[in-house]
Formats: structure tokens, C-alpha cells, sequence
């Protein structure tokens, strides 16, 4: 039996809800549920596997290999070189993503005897990316939906992150006393490229000017890496 289950990318914002999940639930408590759809970044994959044996936590990875047969983005299609033009939608985003994994994560969560999930989804993405089901409404009505499918009205999609900045998040982790070991650990840029990423894409422009807001105020971090 579970309690938790937490939609687990790999990436920082997925990861402090993990290690929010296992300081109400217990690591015992807690799967950190991943899914492999193709993602150009999928060594995000391998950073939320070591991340959750280095916690101590049940981990799975559910399969999508079907997304690139039916949409088609710069995250899955290698091919497509990443572009966000400014007032438009970024062509990483990757239609039905989170929707459909919230549906999968509560399914898999009623199974397993857990009545929520976390998911990482933070609303700055939503203003400054564009994506469109990154905000705390987006959620709440697919937490609608969800309690009907699942019969059961106390069933939540908990986003603990969503009305933070990436500052915010960082202090977050610091509080927690993870924020050191999760921007060694964890893997936001779409190249693929670890610690301060390619500098470029729009995960690591938003992740990059947090951290340099952080360290304004928090000069004496002990960072793992210097920023480009």
C-alpha cells in the first residue's frame, strides 16, 4: 500500500515534491512514477531512478512510446531544433502531456491504495513557456474528472510548487536541506545537458535566472557548478 504517488520527471520541480511527499508520508509510503515517452532529455529518466535509490524510494516507469505517432514536437522529434518565439507557444510543449499523466498516475495510485498524486507543475512555466496545462486550474478540473472515474470525492492532484517563481522553489529546497544535492542531481534542460544545462532552451533560461535570484540573496551557497 501507498499513500503517494508523485509524478516523477527527473527535473527539479518533480523532485521537491518527492521529498515533500516523503516528509508527510514517509519513504516507505511513497512511489515516484516516471514515464519514458521518447523525451529527447531522457537522461531525466536515469537522474529519477538514482534519485529515488539514493532516498530510498519504490520507483516505476510506465511506457507512452506511442506520443511521436500522434503529435509531434521539438521534445520528441530530435530533428526539430527548440524554438520559443516570444508571445507564442514553445514547440517543446507536448500536447495532452500532463493531462494524460495525471489520468495514468491517478489509475495507478487507486491501485495502489494511494488517494493523491503530486505533480510538479509550476505556473511560471504557463506565463513564460506557454504551457497550457501547467496552472493550478488546469488541475483542478482534471481533479474533477478524476474523482468520478476513480468514486472517490477526497481524491487530489496536490501541486505544491505551482504558484511558486523558480526562486521560490530554490528556497524551497534549501529549507528542505536538498537544494545542493538535487542541482547536482537533477536534469531540467532539453539537450539533455546537466548542472547548468545549454543555457538556451526555455527550461533552462527560467531554472538558470532563478538560481542567479537565489544567490543574490544567498551568496555563501555552496553552488556544485558555476552558471555560464
Amino acid at each position: 500500500m501507498k499513500k503517494a504517488i508523485v509524478i516523477h520527471s527527473g527535473g527539479m520541480d518533480s523532485s521537491l515534491c518527492l521529498a515533500l511527499a516523503i516528509q508527510e508520508f514517509g519513504k516507505g509510503h511513497v512511489l515516484s512514477l516516471s514515464f519514458a515517452y521518447q523525451q529527447r532529455h531522457s537522461i531525466e529518466l536515469q537522474q529519477a531512478t538514482k534519485i529515488c535509490s539514493d532516498w530510498g524510494v519504490d520507483h516505476a516507469v510506465l511506457q507512452l512510446d506511442f506520443f511521436n505517432s500522434i503529435t509531434d514536437n521539438a521534445l520528441i522529434n530530435r530533428q526539430t531544433a527548440i524554438q520559443h518565439d516570444l508571445g507564442k507557444t514553445p514547440n517543446t510543449l507536448v500536447m495532452g502531456r500532463n493531462g494524460l499523466m495525471a489520468r495514468l498516475g491517478a489509475v495507478y495510485a487507486h491501485h495502489r491504495g494511494a488517494r493523491c498524486i503530486y505533480m510538479g507543475v509550476i505556473e511560471v512555466e504557463s506565463d513564460n513557456s506557454g504551457y497550457r496545462d501547467c496552472s493550478r486550474a488546469y488541475m483542478d478540473l482534471k481533479q474533477q474528472i478524476l474523482r468520478i472515474d476513480l468514486d472517490d470525492p477526497l481524491f487530489e492532484i496536490r501541486t505544491p510548487v505551482v504558484h511558486m517563481t523558480k526562486k521560490e522553489t530554490l528556497e524551497l529546497g534549501h529549507r528542505l536541506g536538498v537544494l545542493h544535492y538535487l542541482l547536482s542531481e537533477t536534469i531540467t534542460c532539453y539537450e539533455a545537458v546537466p548542472h547548468q544545462g545549454c543555457g538556451s532552451c526555455p527550461a533552462c533560461r527560467l531554472r538558470n535566472e532563478g538560481i542567479r535570484q537565489f544567490l543574490q540573496e544567498h551568496p555563501s551557497f555552496p553552488m556544485p557548478y558555476q552558471l555560464k
